[in-house]
């Protein structure tokens, strides 16, 4: 008798373990593959224009003024430090400059920049004042609070790159400083046209805003430009510098 009850619970216990096991193991038929050829996936990501025209960012419109005018050898740059200021990025010209966020009366930065007698002005004769649209950017910045801003301009356009329109505001706000007037570095002016054609044509213009080997790299003392405005030189360059 004892014999038959166990047989019948191993019988039943046997009877659940597959009955579950089919339950929960149920036929997959694999479907046909889904062919993605004619229609991929664009992963691109296309750069957004994060920059506020209302903004003055420290790194695109700000620095390039100081690291063209002021920060130059036997002036504010790493290794003269004239008046012990250092106007070669960021955290020297705060803490070196004399600058007071919100306040244009309250640093000394603004006041030389606008100062009418030439023994008080910087830059110093016989290097040219700053532009005033170069004197208006640093105003509207310290009263912004002078912040290390920077922003993304969104993808890189290098069609019908104008001299009047993208190279020559680029030079005025950066290269100017050391290449214009009677003392222009080197003797080169990228203050006018004929100037800047000359360095063009002749490769020293891209070799040195790229760092090439062989060329001296520009801006001097600064740090090298983005890869964007140098694509918009080279195009400009190999389209024959037209003054467009």
């Amino acid at each position: 008798m004892k014999t038959q009850v166990v047989l019948g619970l191993v019988i039943v216990i046997y009877i659940l373990i597959f009955s579950n096991a089919c339950r929960f193991d149920p036929l997959v038929i694999p479907g046909d593959p889904i062919d993605t050829t004619d229609n991929p996936i664009d992963t691109t990501e296309n750069p957004v224009n994060t920059c506020n025209p209302d903004t003055v960012y420290f790194s695109r419109d700000v620095l390039p003024i100081f690291v063209s005018n002021c920060a130059l050898s036997g002036c504010h740059d790493a290794i003269t430090r004239e008046e012990g200021i250092q106007l070669t990025d960021y955290d020297k010209i705060i803490q070196t400059g004399d600058i007071e966020p919100f306040d244009l009366s309250a640093g000394d930065i603004y006041e030389t920049i606008t100062e009418d007698r030439t023994d008080k002005r910087m830059p110093p004769p016989p290097k040219a004042r700053l532009t005033n649209a170069q004197i208006a950017t640093i105003a509207k910045w310290i009263q912004q609070g002078a912040k290390n801003l920077s922003c993304n301009e969104g993808g890189c356009n290098t069609d019908n790159v104008t001299y009047a329109g993208t190279i020559a505001p680029f030079f005025q706000n950066s290269c100017n400083g050391c290449h214009s007037g009677s003392s222009a570095g080197g003797g080169i002016q990228l203050n006018n046209y004929d100037g800047v054609r000359t360095v063009a044509l002749n490769g020293r213009l891209v070799g040195a805003v790229s760092h090439a080997s062989g060329f001296v790299a520009m801006p001097q003392g600064g740090a090298k430009i983005n890869d964007c405005r140098i694509s918009q030189i080279t195009a400009w360059v190999n389209a024959g510098a037209p003054q467009n």
